[in-house]
């Protein structure tokens, strides 16, 4: 396609059109999906209000106010808003929402909600392990295994049906979980040559799934059963949880359409989550400022077109937003920054998918200085991670180390997830407790490095570790200009540069072990990702494993999104004269984030006498 028809193909995919119409041809059908994640039509404006509480009437933080907030919330019709005026509130114990309600304050930094007895700066230890908000049925919602039912054929991928042994139960509305057992059906995996010569070490490992065990043990490997559970139904780490639109028989039908295959030879399964652990719908959370969770600030657990919108979520232990068994959940036009300990461990991770959470939206928010900025367990089928500013995570005991970037990764399972339009300083997929799969990376500027942090160990702007198969990186910018000094283009991982992999910045790293520096490349990893029309600032080319093509403005939206404002639209375009534009979510940051918060000052230091964990 020439340029001018390409500019007109761009003008009139700014018309408003159906999903169904968005051009993801150019993914390789491996990991090409629909992408409709979120809340269709977006996150409603509620204007009637039930109930308005002032924070002068709890001492301005000085009084206990979770009790009165939770009991307007459990007052509050569906569609109706619990108001919470500037100021700040003391929240010691966790709110659960459980009915299709708005908590709405007065905007970040003007009404904060916090709590004393839980994160403590530094510290892993929290008086309460609790929340502030849980948004869902109940705090532990579990789903329902009597209920599991096997499929009788195999689900096919972009299929909207499954058939099962028996349809008994399961009705139009209800969320339910498909996955397949790749545990039970695996077997030991051989693994690249260490240190230049074959080994006799094995992982265990499907034709999708590796697990984080080896023969002989090695002292990374998880704990085995019990780490079959910790994120899945057990060793069932390929999932996702569909809405049933209809039941004809013993055939199901869903509201969006199967990401991946689930096979009957892999004892594929549907399961349903019962009576008070069924999904809460159409809850969320808006304008205001969370701090202090003791496991994280904001947990959605088994929650359905709910969200968090413009939150500043700060200082918390555990995760500062945690996505568990939900469905079509909105994270968006927020600032997640400062975990309370951010270490390895899972006690500073920003954002957290789990359970089979599935066609979530993360969009438009800033994610700053935490361990990780996102983990992907078992989970994130047909979500999108989309025009995000992720930056400055790292390890409080190693401040030059640099961390996985955004990411669909860190426990077996996770696939089939958008990355498109973030800013990062990488993305990598890490293999720390399995691998994912079948990830696309769409028109990011990765940049290679932190901005506040000036270490660069194991520096890279494009990383894929072990067991990472099928990733696409189409459109993408690499690197920075003026920035390229001492950086190598890629890693062969054969030696070249160390034994076998070297120390320089490298703006590809695919294949590696980082627990086993002496294994050389998976060579699954280097067939089966796709690199296309990704520039990079080292070499000032634009290169492509297959034939060059048009790149469509996006995979996911029809149009510019409105958070855009007048700036232009992609805003990474790396065949274009200008490879890049403006991020919003960059400039809020630059401003000083959202209303009540900004970068909270110059990297911290490292506390002394810690220990490495995973």
């Amino acid at each position: 396609m020439g340029r001018v028809a390409f500019l007109l193909a761009f003008v009139l995919c700014s018309v408003a059109v159906s999903h169904a119409q968005v051009n993801t041809s150019i993914v390789p059908p491996e990991g090409r999906t629909v992408w409709t994640p979120g809340i269709p039509g977006g996150v409603p404006v509620r204007t009637a209000t039930c109930s308005s509480l002032s924070a002068s009437s709890f001492g301005n933080g000085s009084q206990d106010a979770s009790a009165a907030i939770q009991a307007a919330v459990s007052a509050c019709p569906d569609g109706q808003v619990v108001s919470l005026s500037a100021g700040t509130f003391l929240v010691n114990r966790y709110v659960m929402i459980s009915k299709g309600i708005t908590v709405r304050g007065a905007g970040p930094g003007v009404t904060r909600l916090v709590k004393t007895n839980g994160a403590k700066v530094n510290s892993y230890i929290a008086e309460d392990t609790q929340p502030i908000f849980v948004i869902g049925p109940n705090r532990w919602p579990k789903i329902d295994e009597s209920t599991s039912v096997n499929l009788t054929a195999d689900g096919a991928k972009d299929s909207f049906t499954v058939t099962v042994a028996s349809a008994a139960g399961i009705a139009p509305g209800q969320f339910v979980l498909i996955d397949e057992d790749n545990y039970n059906t695996a077997s030991w995996m051989p693994l690249p040559n260490r240190n230049g010569s074959p080994t006799g070490v094995q992982i265990w490992a499907s034709d999708r799934a590796v697990f984080m065990r080896h023969n002989p043990p090695d002292p990374v490997d998880d704990g085995f059963p019990e780490s079959l559970t910790w994120f899945s139904r057990a060793g069932r780490p390929i999932t996702e949880i569909k809405e049933v639109a209809s039941v004809s028989g013993n055939t199901i039908r869903f509201t969006t359409p199967l990401h991946i295959s689930y096979r009957v030879a892999k004892a594929a399964q549907l399961t349903r989550a019962t009576g008070d652990n069924a999904h809460l719908r159409n809850a969320g959370v808006e304008n205001m400022t969370v701090s202090g969770g003791g496991n994280g600030n904001i947990r959605f657990e088994h929650a359905a077109y709910c969200w968090v919108k413009n939150v500043e979520n700060t200082s918390w232990l555990g995760e500062g937003v945690a996505i568990n068994g939900s469905f079509r959940v909105e994270l968006r036009d927020s600032f997640i920054h400062d975990a309370a300990w951010p270490s390895p461990g899972g006690g500073g991770y920003a954002i957290s998918l789990a359970g089979g959470s599935s066609g979530i939206l993360i969009e438009n928010n800033i994610v700053n200085k935490a361990n990780k900025m996102m983990v992907a367990r078992s989970s994130g089928a047909g979500s999108v991670v989309g025009y995000n500013y992720t930056d400055n995570a790292y390890i409080n005991y190693n401040l030059d180390w640099v961390e996985v970037g955004i990411n669909g990764s860190h426990q077996v399972g996770g696939h089939h997830i958008l990355f498109e339009g973030n800013q990062a300083f990488n993305y990598d997929s890490d293999n720390t407790h399995g691998n994912a799969i079948a990830m696309t990376v769409f028109r990011n500027h990765l940049t290679g490095r932190r901005r506040d942090f000036p270490g660069m160990g194991n520096a890279r702007a494009g990383g894929l570790m072990f067991g990472s198969w099928w990733h696409s990186f189409i459109g993408n910018v690499l690197g920075e200009a003026g920035k390229m000094t001492g950086w190598i283009y890629e890693d062969p991982g054969d030696g070249t540069y160390g034994n076998p992999w070297g120390s320089a910045p490298a703006v590809w790293k695919l294949g590696y072990d980082p627990t086993h520096w002496e294994q050389m490349v998976d060579p699954k990893v280097r067939a089966t990702t796709l690199r296309d029309g990704n520039y990079d600032y080292l070499t000032g080319e634009v290169r492509w494993d297959r034939a060059p093509q048009a790149l469509p403005p996006s995979l996911y939206l029809t149009s510019k999104p409105a958070f855009f404002g007048n700036n232009p639209w992609p805003w990474v375009d790396p065949v274009g004269n200008q490879k890049l534009g403006v991020l919003p979510a960059r400039l809020r940051f630059e401003a000083g984030g959202n209303a009540g918060g900004g970068d909270t000052g110059s990297a911290p230091q490292a506390p002394t006498n810690l220990r490495v964990v995973k």
